[in-house]
Formats: structure tokens, C-alpha cells, sequence
């Protein structure tokens, strides 16, 4: 019944959206806060980090998995669960203040908006810059945000999808490697990276595709391992080749320029490429779930 279900939790996304108010996951980021005030201290800190995500994640999971088997409802529990994992319309949400900044001709206040889901600086960024950055947040996101909950759903079931969020989410907490975080969040980046391997390359494989495939195929080959993070790599390589234009390059964080390797083949990236990768993350996403009721098919056959 995996197939209906995650049907359902995508319709329940994009009818309502993430919930405004009393979304669990805000209730998740306080204890989260609260345990690694606990725990980030002393030694040895890796093993602490352990300590805490094991805290924070297995006993939600666990009440997941009971709430999943309740008799009658459990299923009901479960596509809830899933809509709350992922976050498809947000994408569109963010991006698209972005494309009528744009579309408007204020350059301000679409370097504000990208602001807000980017980490690099962008009160210099041109439109190129701003639509680039944005570009990379809806393929990088949309892998992130959408699909890994899905394939993890998939396999566990709503578990599965609360044990991936709450890791990633303690990742986007934890994951940073400066001097609070780079042993205790050591567990949450390495989890979170080994939760996203497979979902990455199935993600890199689907927008290759939905777009132009074989470019997006080479891109994914050739650039991908020339990118710092293993998972987003393969994502933003092939979603590059796949809409046909030419992501990474310089970027500045905390008043530093990273030197990032290229990405795609193409021109720069432009208003309408924001809705190019919308529109791919959509497109893969209707291929999933298409292909899950194929399975589902064959299974009751």
C-alpha cells in the first residue's frame, strides 16, 4: 500500500504545505538544542554525538513505528507522517519570490530572498549569481527534502520517513565543521550522508531522465567527484547537465571565495531556469510515483 500512501502525502503537500504553526519538527529543534547543551561538552565528544543523535532520533522512531501498526488507523498515521517529512511545495515557496524579484528587476530584494535558503553571501551576487544559487537549492533540496523521504519510506515505511528527517535535521543542527561542532556533530553529518547515498544517485539518475539525459549522464560521471560533498555531487551535477546549463563556480561563505568546481554544461543560469528546475523536481517526482504504482501493481498481481 506504499504506493497510495505516498500519492496521498504529496497531495496533502502541495494542498496545505508545511504547517504554519506547531510543525513537529520545531519541537524536534528544541530538544535537539537541549541535548546538545547536555552533551556537547567534555570528552570524549564523538561518542557523545553518538549519545545525543541516539536520543533525539531512536525514541521518535520507535513511537513512529508504534503509531504505524495501530489497527484500523495505522496507515492513515503513516501517510501523515510522510507529508510531514517532506517538503515539496516549499521548494516552490522559496523559489518563487525569487523569479518575480526577479522578473521585477529588483536585484534587492531577490538577493534577500535567496538569503534565506542559501548559506553563501549574496548581498554581491548579480542575476546570474542569485538565479545560479537559487538553481542549486531546488536540485540540491529537492533531493534533500523530497526524495529521500520518499525512498526511505519506501523501504520502512512512515518510520523509515521520520528516522531520515529527524537525521537530517539534526545534520542541518549539527553537521558544521567549526570548533563547537566538528566532533560532536561528527555522527550527524556521517549519518546523514550515509542515509542520502543511495537516495542521491537515484535522485541524479531520475533528473537525468526527465531532462537531457545523456549530458546530464557525463556531467554526473565527470564532475561529480570533483564536488566536496559525496551525495550532493552526483544531484547538482546531473540536474546541471539535465537543464542544460552551468552551476558551482565561486561562491563566497563567512567572507571567504570557494573556488567550486563547475557544474553542467551551458549558459548561466537565468530567471527561467529556476522554473526549468522546478519543474525537473516535479517531473521526477510524478516518475517515482509512477513507478511505485507499478511495483505496487505487479505485487498484487
Amino acid at each position: 500500500m506504499m504506493a497510495p500512501l505516498m500519492l496521498g502525502a504529496i497531495l496533502l503537500d502541495q494542498l496545505f504545505g508545511e504547517p504554519r504553526r506547531w510543525h513537529p519538527l520545531v519541537g524536534f529543534g528544541w530538544l535537539a538544542s537541549a541535548i546538545e547543551l547536555r552533551f556537547n561538552r567534555g570528552h570524549p565528544r564523538r561518542k557523545r554525538g553518538i549519545v545525543g543523535w541516539s536520543l533525539a532520533v531512536l525514541p521518535l522512531t520507535f513511537v513512529a513505528w508504534l503509531l504505524s501498526n495501530l489497527p484500523g488507523i495505522g496507515w492513515l498515521v503513516e501517510m501523515v507522517l510522510l507529508y510531514l517529512a517532506i517538503g515539496m511545495r516549499s521548494l516552490s515557496e522559496h523559489a518563487m519570490p525569487i523569479v518575480r524579484a526577479l522578473g521585477a528587476g529588483n536585484l534587492e530584494a531577490a538577493r534577500e530572498r535567496v538569503g534565506r535558503i542559501v548559506s553563501r553571501n549574496t548581498q554581491s551576487l548579480d542575476e546570474a549569481g542569485v538565479a545560479r544559487a537559487t538553481t542549486e537549492s531546488v536540485l540540491e533540496n529537492g533531493s534533500d527534502a523530497v526524495f529521500a523521504a520518499l525512498f526511505w519510506f519506501a523501504i520502512f515505511g512512515g518510520p523509515g520517513a521520520v528516522l531520515y528527517r529527524l537525521a537530517n535535521t539534526l545534520d542541518a543542527m549539527w553537521g558544521y565543521r567549526n570548533e563547537r561542532f566538528l566532533h560532536f556533530g561528527w555522527a550527524a553529518a556521517k549519518i546523514d550522508d550515509l542515509l542520502n547515498y543511495l537516495p542521491a544517485r537515484l535522485v541524479a539518475f531520475t533528473y537525468a531522465l526527465c531532462g537531457k539525459t545523456r549530458l546530464a549522464l557525463t556531467c554526473w560521471a565527470q564532475q561529480a567527484p570533483l564536488w566536496d560533498s559525496p551525495n550532493a555531487g552526483p544531484v547538482m551535477a546531473s540536474g546541471a547537465g539535465a537543464l542544460g546549463v552551468s552551476l558551482g563556480g565561486a561562491a563566497t561563505y563567512d567572507g571567504a571565495v570557494h573556488h567550486r568546481p563547475l557544474l553542467g554544461a551551458g549558459p548561466e543560469p537565468a530567471e527561467v531556469d529556476i522554473l526549468h528546475a522546478l519543474r525537473l523536481v516535479r517531473r521526477s517526482v510524478m516518475l517515482w510515483v509512477v513507478v511505485a504504482f507499478i511495483i505496487w501493481g505487479l505485487s498484487h498481481a
